[in-house]
């Protein structure tokens, strides 16, 4: 803990699940994608379906759905046929989206740096691997035969 960390043990702990209860709700793969599309305004399930390449039907239905039930999104029923459902952020899921676009900044202004840490740190360990390679004897008897 650093110095001026004051909470105890306790409440960290509950930070903690608190924090991992929320990412596991906005950090799956779909529910992202549907927050930031409805921070341009409302939209239908259907323009949602369209925008969200490769999301089935029922998973766009239990996203939204669960956006819903945790506050993040409401949902309108027009009495037309066929009926229209309109979802709109709410203004849980306004203040979710600043932290949203905050992250997919970061991520954009990092994304080289991040692959070229990758690439860095694959190719340390490929030669690592061929080093160990070089000097076991195992390797090399079955690499002479």
């Amino acid at each position: 803990m650093s110095p001026r960390h004051t909470g105890t043990p306790a409440d960290d702990h509950q930070g903690c699940l608190a924090a991992r209860e929320v990412l596991n709700r906005v950090g799956d793969k779909w529910s992202i994608l549907v927050v930031g599309l409805l921070g341009d305004g409302p939209k239908r399930f259907s323009e949602l379906r369209r925008a969200i390449e490769g999301i089935s039907q029922r998973m766009l239905t239990l996203t939204v759905r669960q956006l819903e039930r945790d506050g993040l999104v409401t949902r309108t029923i027009y009495p037309t046929i066929p009926p229209r459902v309109d979802y709109e952020l709410t203004k849980l899921g306004r203040s979710l989206l600043k932290s949203v676009q905050a992250l997919a900044k970061w991520a954009a202004d990092n994304r080289r740096k991040i692959q070229d840490a990758r690439d860095h740190f694959d190719a340390a360990r490929e030669r690592r691997v061929k080093e160990v390679k070089a000097t076991d004897p195992l390797t090399r008897r079955s690499s002479q035969a």
